[in-house]
């Protein structure tokens, strides 16, 4: 088994990886609130732990993966309405009408992009009975106090022996309050503390029965409920974006620790967010597109549509840590840098071995994933694989050779990060595609040879600066015009 370290939120360094049983990973990831249609950055996250969840796999891990839905009307922001219930009045549909609605949408996103699919994928209103008895267990253990029909979380008692703020390095004092300015707030003991059940107001659509009263349960409790539930008082991996650190998965430890006495967690992982064009994505400033604008090119800040392929590529040649920033120029490249990848895996199936090998592949296959046992470290996967793409284009010009056994291990190497870890697709790309743009270019170089015989010197330099900026370079020698895609 490969030795593999992931970066550690908790300790701020990377760990060598060791699953709590032997071969097993119990790794959950928060997963979107179903209100509105899944947008990039959603996507990149959710990318990100699609890589390693694929690379685990590969490594041969068996793997259960849980993400959650959240369904549930919490209040999560400055509003007094939840966001579901906000968008139901709004589209004049019921709340789960609008779950459903941006649930489909956010599986077909995925399904597009190449994401497998999680182990489970529970909901949080199908587990209220478990938050409610969560609750039951915190009160019981004298971490929680009830007021006016709701239940809050007592952080300043908790923080006596635990402590508060150790995934986000915070102190005690500078803990923001967490359910922010919202009714009821005033009930609370102190600012820090943070609802675990929220008395519902008339006007609040989404309501459950409780022992306190009818309410809702906190926006914390339900990664808590859940991944303890699948995945046992304590597991392996528990992801999501950066923006979940405080207070999210800080209000995750805190609970767990009152219910179950243990941390919850091993490892936690935080995936960086997406700009556009070097500014934050935002709707209200127009910087922003979604993922179906990409597909189609119905975004004024791209010049033409791109596949999901393209897409997924751009974006694992970033670091999952690293802040990435989205522009027409960068997607453009990325694209030129997909075919010239696809176009290269396609070659593998054609070239013949030898009988002495002239690139050391083991060498080159260990680089592969010593990149990926780095944290996970996609862009210098793919900087060794376009160190393949060169030697192939060799193997098939006969300046470079492999044996028979090299070639096997080579193709199969190369295939299994491009498509099973990676989790590209070549169908953009595929044969009968690079038979159509053979048979286009070819044609193009008909017409400049044509426009070259009547000296018609301005359409021949178009056409071969036109397919240039394509990436496509043509070559003339003393056999006729040849080409080349960059």
């Amino acid at each position: 088994m490969q030795e593999l370290k992931i970066y550690n939120t908790l300790s701020n360094k990377k760990e060598v990886f060791k699953p709590l049983k032997n071969g097993y990973v119990g790794m959950y990831v928060c997963g979107p609130t179903v209100y509105s249609n899944v947008h990039l950055g959603n996507v990149r996250t959710f990318m990100s732990f699609d890589l390693i969840y694929r690379y685990l796999l590969h490594l041969g891990y068996k793997v259960r993966y849980v993400r959650n839905i959240t369904d549930a009307g919490h209040l999560t922001d400055d509003n007094a309405e939840d966001k579901i219930s906000t968008k139901a009045r709004i589209e004049k549909l019921e709340p789960m009408e609008i779950v459903q609605k941006y649930t489909v949408d956010f599986h077909q996103i995925l399904e597009k992009f190449n994401n497998l699919s999680p182990s489970i994928e529970p909901t949080a209103t199908g587990h209220i009975v478990e938050q409610i008895e969560a609750i039951k267990t915190i009160l019981e253990n004298g971490l929680a106090y009830e007021v006016n029909g709701s239940v809050y979380f007592d952080v300043l008692k908790y923080n006596e022996k635990e402590h508060y703020g150790i995934l986000s390095k915070r102190k005690i004092e500078d803990a923001i309050e967490n359910t922010r300015n919202l009714d009821g707030q005033s009930d609370k003991k102190n600012p820090q503390d943070f609802a675990l059940w929220k008395k519902a107001e008339p006007e609040h659509i989404q309501r459950w029965p409780s022992p306190w009263g009818v309410g809702f349960p906190g926006w914390h409790l339900e990664c808590t409920v859940m991944s303890t539930k699948y995945l046992g008082e304590k597991f392996d991996i528990h992801g999501g974006g950066m923006d979940l650190k405080f207070p999210h998965h800080e209000c995750e430890i805190a609970q767990s620790q009152a219910c179950n006495h243990t941390a919850p967690v091993n490892y936690w992982m935080h995936g960086n967010m997406l700009t556009m064009n070097g500014k934050k994505m935002s709707k209200s400033t127009g910087n922003s597109i979604l993922p179906n604008e990409i597909f189609t090119g119905e975004n004024e800040h791209i010049s033409k549509a791109f596949s999901a392929s393209v897409a997924r590529f751009f974006m694992l040649q970033a670091h999952y840590r690293s802040i990435l920033d989205f522009s027409n120029d960068a997607i453009l490249a990325s694209e030129k840098g997909y075919i010239r990848l696809m176009e290269a895996v396609s070659l593998t199936s054609k070239l013949e071995s030898s009988k002495s090998s002239s690139f050391d592949v083991k060498a080159w296959k260990q680089k592969c994933y010593d990149a990926m046992n780095d944290d996970f470290n996609s862009p210098i996967l793919i900087a060794h694989l376009f160190e393949a793409v060169k030697f192939i284009n060799l193997l098939k010009d006969g300046k470079e050779t492999l044996t028979k056994e090299d070639l096997l291990e080579f193709t199969t190497t190369i295939n299994s990060f491009v498509f099973d870890v990676l989790g590209l697709e070549s169908a953009e790309v595929g044969e009968d595609n690079l038979d159509k743009l053979s048979g286009v270019v070819e044609m193009l170089i008909k017409m400049r040879n044509q426009a070259r015989a009547d000296k018609d010197w301005n359409l021949s330099d178009k056409i071969r600066d036109e397919l240039l900026i394509l990436g496509i370079q043509l070559k003339d020698g003393k056999d006729g015009t040849s080409f080349t895609v960059n």
